[in-house]
């Protein structure tokens, strides 16, 4: 059924119930998990002496943050005994980089969080996982 199944993370705790579906899912398929962390571009201005944080400074938090929560999804496949491969990929729409990453890795299922936003809110704020769902030829399994 399943063999390659991504998990995009954001250390969130409904993220963390995803990782824990696809977990469950990759035990009864015999599946590989592929965990992924978006980290933010650096936010250039015109102004460029007036940046509050140096880019190297940005880009080295910015790293560090989102290797530490793939690293804490490669630690809960493994306690599982699941194989998993984690990366860290650098995107203004983290819906593209999702899409983009499960397609180079040749995923047949992406597992993600829903904050399950409505209304209002939803509209303004937008939501990574309905832009996965709208763009995505791949089956996309929400979790809430």
């Amino acid at each position: 059924m399943y063999k390659r199944i991504l998990v995009p993370t954001d250390g969130s705790e409904i993220t963390a119930k995803a990782l824990q579906t696809a977990i469950g899912l990759a035990r009864l398929t015999g599946a590989q998990i592929f965990a992924i962390g978006v980290k933010e571009p650096f936010p250039y201005s015109a102004i460029s002496e007036m940046q509050p944080v140096p880019p190297q400074e940005f880009y080295d938090a910015q790293e560090r943050i989102a290797a530490g929560r793939v690293k804490t999804a490669l630690d809960a496949a493994a306690a599982a005994g699941i194989t998993a491969q984690g990366h860290t990929v650098e995107a203004l729409h983290p819906w593209e980089a999702i899409i983009d990453h499960a397609k180079a890795q040749e995923c047949d299922l992406i597992v993600m969080a829903s904050h399950g936003r409505r209304g209002v809110s939803a509209l303004l704020l937008g939501s990574e996982t309905q832009k996965v769902l709208t763009h995505s030829t791949l089956p996309v399994l929400v979790v809430r």
